[in-house]
């Protein structure tokens, strides 16, 4: 059994299906999404459809990102948020206003089953975002900061790396787990197209919202599998550039 984690899918159903098809996925496989499955490209309804669907067949950890907090608030109220919209929620609003009746409520059910963080048997952590507390995940004052934090990445990248885990100023909560892996911040922001490493935290990210494909890795092996451009899937749109 592989464990393969994926980046944000900004609701790229085209370039799931083919990164799945890719990777060669199966069913003993354990699938780890981490999070942000929709605001970017047309197919919201359908992806969070299909991951219903994939879930009832496969071992999959479905974890929150901030953009599926976002669409549940929506979901729940209607209450218009233009920044939101701005950010992706527009081609969100427009799939669910083509689909069938039952969505919000199948929908609403889906993003309540959803975690903000899982950790494996090899103390491996995985969350959407980051956290901020230095005595890990189980301390975190606030669950938000799980999908909405940037300075994991931030510190992760600007960390010294001759600096040793036992140096009195490596920072205390990358020392928790063996490896971290998270979303949210995309690479393609430092030029990168593939998975990054930075310390002990994988950024997975690689920025199918935008112009990057949608990535997924074995989390042991880190051999890595990738879409098109996700852009490229939908000629037609904009996503979120």
């Amino acid at each position: 059994m592989r464990t393969l984690v994926i980046g944000d899918i900004h609701s790229g159903l085209k370039a799931l299906e083919q990164l799945l098809d890719r990777a060669n996925v199966v069913v003993g496989d354990k699938l780890i999404f981490l999070g942000d499955y929709v605001d970017g490209w047309s197919d919201a309804v359908e992806t969070v459809d299909f991951l219903l669907a994939l879930r009832k067949t496969h071992h999959c950890i479905l974890i929150r990102g901030n953009h599926d907090e976002l669409y549940n608030d929506w979901l729940k109220s209607e209450k218009d948020n233009p920044v939101w919209r701005q950010h992706g929620g527009e081609a969100t609003i427009r799939s669910y206003q083509n689909s069938g009746s039952g969505t919000r409520e199948r929908h609403m059910a889906f993003y309540e089953t959803l975690e903000n963080y899982h950790i494996d048997e090899k103390n491996r952590l995985f969350l959407h975002a980051g956290f901020t507390n230095l005595k890990g995940v189980g301390f975190e004052y606030f669950p938000k900061t799980f999908y909405w934090d940037r300075t994991l990445w931030e510190l992760a990248l600007s960390l010294n790396p001759k600096l040793g885990k036992d140096d009195p100023w490596y920072p205390k909560r990358l020392t928790h787990y063996q490896e971290i892996f998270i979303g949210h911040t995309p690479v393609t922001r430092i030029g990168k197209t593939v998975p990054q490493r930075a310390a002990n935290v994988w950024n997975v990210d690689t920025g199918a919202a935008f112009k990057g494909p949608l990535s997924i890795m074995d989390v042991d092996t880190k051999e890595v599998w990738q879409s098109d451009p996700v852009h490229e899937l939908y000629p037609k749109e904009r996503g979120r550039n």
